[in-house]
């Protein structure tokens, strides 16, 4: 009995098992993202910025990986927009980021910084410039630039993106970013 029990917990993960531990992560951190955008926000000139959201990129990105982050951005997005009234920048200040670092850190081999820095440019960058035929066509807003985003978007996916690099590399100075990568069936790097 004792020794069945010892193979029991040296075993891998089942992948029903790893599904669902996915989901539950993806939701939790779908809900977190929900939760603290209107209570961690930076007022701008620009428009407001929720670093907050580039933090559950980054790490949905090293976590479960781009196609979880995109996912889990988009869900963000669109609760928020349905719930609190956000206008589409909360879908195009979030999902060319959270793709972004999740690919960056899948090519890079697993470099923290490579997430953030996809973050950076699909958020801080593209998602701006791109923010501007969305909000003047779809949204009606007036008086804007290509780059009238760009200074908040950089300034919050910055932010966010410090405070992940730093969360993620006392993970894995710790260990706890291997076993939280291992537990939910993410591709493990020996960085």
């Amino acid at each position: 009995m004792k020794q069945a029990n010892a193979q029991t917990l040296t075993k891998a993960p089942s992948k029903a098992k790893v599904s669902v531990l996915k989901m539950v992560m993806l939701s939790m951190l779908v809900a977190i993202g929900v939760v603290i955008s209107p209570i961690l926000r930076v007022e701008s000139p620009f428009g407001n910025m929720c670093p907050m959201a580039h933090v559950i990129n980054i790490v949905c990105s090293v976590l479960l990986g781009p196609w979880y982050s995109l996912l889990c951005a988009t869900l963000i997005g669109i609760l928020r927009m349905l719930l609190m009234g956000i206008p589409p920048l909360a879908l195009t200040g979030a999902v060319f980021g959270a793709l972004l670092s999740g690919l960056f850190y899948r090519f890079s081999g697993g470099k923290v910084l490579f997430a953030v820095l996809g973050e950076i440019v699909g958020t801080g960058i593209l998602g701006a410039i791109l923010s501007y035929p969305v909000m003047t066509l779809l949204w009606g807003s007036t008086g804007l630039t290509w780059l009238f985003y760009v200074p908040s978007f950089l300034a919050g996916t910055c932010i966010g993106g410090t405070i992940a690099f730093i969360f993620l590399r006392a993970l894995r100075r710790t260990g706890l970013l291997l076993s939280l990568q291992k537990t939910l069936g993410a591709k493990v790097y020996d960085r």
